[in-house]
């Protein structure tokens, strides 16, 4: 589900920022794009992943210690 929102978000910022407004981010095999957009485009994938499951990891460590009231890996 994580991944799935995260994509979902990364799709919507990739539309506003990228040149020319495209409206989906390149691949590594495309040879119509540049390297350094196809890097660029991978780097915020990823740090919008990241985000969202640090996001969904935090969530649930707090749901399971409002539950059995121990912080879980504790």
């Amino acid at each position: 589900m994580g991944g799935l929102v995260a994509g979902q978000v990364f799709k919507q910022i990739y539309k506003r920022v990228s040149p020319g407004h495209r409206k989906d981010a390149p691949t590594p095999l495309q040879s119509e794009y540049p390297l350094k957009e196809i890097v660029l485009a991978a780097l915020l994938q990823g740090a919008i992943y990241a985000v969202v499951k640090a996001l969904i990891d935090r969530g649930g460590a707090r749901a399971f210690e409002r539950w059995t009231g121990e912080w879980p890996g504790d």
